[in-house]
C-alpha cells in the first residue's frame, strides 16, 4: 500500500531540496453542518482538517510537479437551508476554486449534490447512501456509515452469547434509516430477534418515553443505531434511570466519559460503539495517515480540548488519501486525482487495506471498505476489542443486507425513483 508524503515527512522532517515553493495555496472546501443539532458531525471534523492543513504547511506543503503547494481550508455551513447550501457549494467551487469538497453527506449535502455532480466536482461523503450511478465524482473513502456497525453486533453475539433479545430505536432520516436497516440485518445474521423497534423524528423525540417503550418488550440488549450525539446521551441516561443493566450498542459514543460520570462505571461497562480514541494501545505503531494516531489525538486534544469525537479524524484521513493521489498523478485536477485514488481498486484506508466496493448497494464502486474496530467502554475508558472485516461480513450476508435496505426504499434504484420510506 502507498504511503503519503506527509507520512514520509514525519520520518524525514523535510521536503526534497529541489522542490520550489508555489505562491498560491490549494483551496480545499468543507461543506458540513457547523451549527444546529448536526454540528457535532461537522465542526470537530473541520478542526481536524485545520490541524492537518497547518501541519502539512509547516512542512512545506504538498509535493506536486516539483513544487511545494500550501493548502487552505475554506469552510461553509451546510445547516442553514437548502438554498443556502447550494450557494455555499457554488462559492466553494466558483469563487474559492476548491479542488476537493469535503462533506458530511445525507440530508445536509442533498440540495447541492446535483450541482456538484453536474460539474464533476470531486466530493466526499461520510454517508455512502449518497452514492449512485448519478454521482460519479462522489466518493466515500473514510467512513462507510453505517455498514461498519455490523461488526459491533457480530462481536456482541460472539462474546456475549447469552444476550439475544434486542430493542432498538432510530431517527427517521437519511442518517438513521440506513443504520436501522444495517442493524436489522446484523442482528438477523446472528439470530438475535428484534422485540421492539421505534422510529422517531429528528425534530420531535422523548428519550425517556422511548426507552420505557423499548423496555416494555423485555429486551436484553438496547441499540441506539446512529442517533445524534445528544440523543445518545439522553437515551443512555434514560436507560440507566429506568434500571436497565445490559449491553447497549450505538454507532457513536462521543464524550462517553461524561456518560460514565452521570451513570456509573459498571453501567457503561458494556457500552459498545465503533469509534476509538486514538491513544488506544491497539492503534500504537499504526500509520494510516499523516502521523501516528496517538500524536494526532494528542495534538487535537491540546488544540481543541473537549472536542474529540467520531468525526475529528475522518475528514483529515480523507485529506491524506487525497494528498497521496495528488502526489501520484502530479496534479490537483479533480478527475485526475479521482483516477489516481481508484487505480488498482484498492487503497490503504483508516484501519488497514481496503477495496473500492458498492455496485450492489449503490450502483457504483465508490465506497472504500475494509476492516473496522469494535470499541467497548472498560473501567471508564474506551478500548478497541478487535478489528473485524466489513468485507468478510458482506461476503456472507450481503443478500440479507440488501433485503433490509429494500424494505426501507434505500437501494439506489429505489432512491432514484422516490425518497426512502
Amino acid at each position: 500500500m502507498r504511503t503519503s508524503l506527509a507520512q514520509r515527512l514525519s520520518v524525514s522532517g523535510s521536503l526534497p531540496r529541489a522542490m520550489r515553493k508555489a505562491p498560491d495555496a490549494v483551496p480545499i472546501g468543507f461543506l458540513a453542518p457547523l451549527t444546529g443539532p448536526s454540528a457535532p458531525w461537522g465542526r470537530p471534523g473541520l478542526e481536524g482538517c485545520q490541524l492537518w492543513a497547518d501541519w502539512v504547511n509547516e512542512h512545506g506543503g504538498l509535493a506536486v510537479g516539483g513544487l511545494r503547494l500550501p493548502v487552505h481550508i475554506v469552510a461553509r455551513d451546510a445547516a442553514l437551508s437548502g438554498a443556502e447550501t447550494v450557494i455555499a457549494a457554488r462559492e466553494l467551487v466558483e469563487q474559492a476554486g476548491a479542488r476537493l469538497v469535503l462533506a458530511l453527506g445525507g440530508d445536509s449535502l442533498a440540495p447541492a449534490l446535483p450541482w456538484l455532480m453536474a460539474r464533476r466536482v470531486l466530493t466526499t461523503t461520510l454517508l455512502p447512501f449518497d452514492l449512485s450511478p448519478h454521482t460519479p465524482s462522489l466518493i466515500a473513502p473514510a467512513e462507510v456509515h453505517p455498514l461498519f456497525s455490523v461488526t459491533g453486533a457480530e462481536w456482541l453475539a460472539a462474546n456475549r452469547p447469552g444476550f439475544r433479545r434486542v430493542a432498538l430505536c432510530s431517527q427517521d432520516d437519511m442518517m438513521g434509516l440506513p443504520s436501522l436497516a444495517t442493524y436489522r440485518a446484523a442482528f438477523a445474521a446472528e439470530g438475535m430477534p428484534v422485540v421492539r423497534e421505534i422510529r422517531y423524528s429528528p425534530e420531535r423525540r422523548d428519550a425517556a418515553a422511548m426507552v420505557q417503550a423499548m423496555l416494555a418488550a423485555d429486551p436484553q440488549v438496547l441499540c441506539w443505531c446512529s442517533s445524534e450525539p445528544h440523543m445518545v446521551h439522553a437515551l443512555t441516561e434514560a436507560a440507566f434511570e429506568a434500571g436497565f443493566r445490559g449491553p447497549i450498542l450505538s454507532c457513536t459514543g462521543d464524550n462517553y466519559r461524561r456518560l460514565v460520570g452521570v451513570t456509573s462505571t459498571a453501567f457503561m461497562q458494556d457500552f459498545i460503539f465503533q469509534f476509538p480514541d486514538f491513544d488506544d494501545p491497539l492503534l500504537n505503531g499504526t500509520a494510516f495517515f499523516f502521523r501516528q494516531p496517538q500524536a494526532f489525538h494528542a495534538d487535537y486534544r491540546q488544540r481543541f480540548p473537549g472536542h474529540w469525537s467520531a468525526v475529528s479524524w475522518e475528514y483529515a484521513s480523507i485529506l491524506d488519501l487525497w494528498q497521496s493521489a495528488v502526489e501520484i498523478c502530479g496534479r490537483t485536477e479533480p478527475m485526475a486525482v479521482l483516477d489516481a485514488m481508484k487505480r488498482g481498486g484498492q487503497m490503504m484506508q483508516a484501519f488497514g487495506p481496503a477495496r473500492w466496493y458498492g455496485d450492489a448497494l449503490f450502483g457504483i464502486d465508490n465506497a472504500l471498505i475494509g476492516s473496522w474496530p469494535v470499541v467497548r467502554v472498560e473501567n471508564g475508558t474506551a478500548r478497541i476489542q478487535e478489528f473485524r472485516s466489513v468485507l468478510d461480513w458482506l461476503g456472507r450476508h450481503e443478500a440479507l443486507l440488501l433485503r433490509e435496505m429494500a424494505k426501507l426504499g434505500l437501494l439506489w434504484q429505489q432512491r432514484a425513483l422516490s425518497p426512502p420510506a
